[in-house]
């Protein structure tokens, strides 16, 4: 039988830092499936929600509910990010052994999995994404790309439901980031993306929300935006061609 329930839900959650009035007030939203972007100003709140939502921070009102049951103690937490991944803005937080395969690695052990079985599963996920030649590099001396991908490695060995990612193109290589476009595109999983990149949000996600005053809303099909761009010839007639 199928679970009644939203994978993640927040009902009426409310944040503020201290000394600051609330960035996240009475904030309600589901996530079970799809693909959403998350876009603002920046300091509105959009990276202070997905930590709300993967248990970093915890909600000072409201509630955080994981298939339907409320989270919240350390217990609650744990399974929460079982099924919850998080890549950081930058990957250097979330990498700290010596190698690829190490890093990779560390969750499956720390879920219980033997050494061998761990590193197969660290392999398998290399070679899911292409980065089978990766294994035995030192994971300080690669791009901030190769970082990124190698970040996004250490949550998918873990198998999870739902993906939040921040800021994921940020400082990225054009080939770095179209790799991470069809890596994300081809994931059978949801995802909540937050990017000031229109075009990648285009290509990733299905819908789109906006963080306004503390407040979730979601945007219309065809949010109107405008585009800033350079051309050698900028001040000669030229047309653009646009999908949708």
């Amino acid at each position: 039988m199928s679970d009644p329930h939203p994978l993640l839900e927040l009902k009426d959650i409310s944040y503020h830092y201290p000394n600051q009035p609330p960035i996240i007030e009475q904030c309600s939203f589901s996530v079970d499936t799809g693909k959403t972007g998350l876009i603002g100003a920046n300091g509105c709140g959009k990276t202070t929600l997905l930590q709300l939502m993967v248990g970093l921070l915890k909600p000072q009102a409201g509630m955080i509910l994981f298939h339907g049951k409320e989270v919240k103690g350390r217990k609650d937490y744990r399974l929460l990010r079982k099924s919850v991944g998080f890549l950081f803005q930058n990957s250097d937080d979330q990498l700290f052994s010596p190698t690829v395969i190490e890093d990779i690695a560390f969750g499956p052990l720390n879920l219980g999995h033997s050494p061998e079985e761990a590193r197969e599963l660290a392999s398998e996920v290399l070679a899911e994404l292409g980065l089978t030649d990766f294994e035995d590099r030192v994971t300080h001396r690669l791009s901030g790309g190769e970082k990124k991908l190698i970040a996004l490695a250490t949550i998918l060995v873990m198998k999870p439901r739902l993906l939040l990612l921040d800021e994921p193109t940020n400082n990225l290589d054009p080939r770095t980031r179209n790799q991470l476009v069809e890596i994300l595109k081809e994931l059978n999983l949801a995802q909540i993306i937050i990017s000031h990149d229109w075009d990648f949000l285009e290509n990733t996600t299905e819908t789109l929300f906006t963080i306004e005053h503390g407040h979730l809303h979601r945007c219309s099909d065809s949010f109107v935006h405008a585009h800033k761009h350079v051309h050698v010839y900028g001040d000669k007639p030229h047309h653009h061609a646009h999908n949708g």
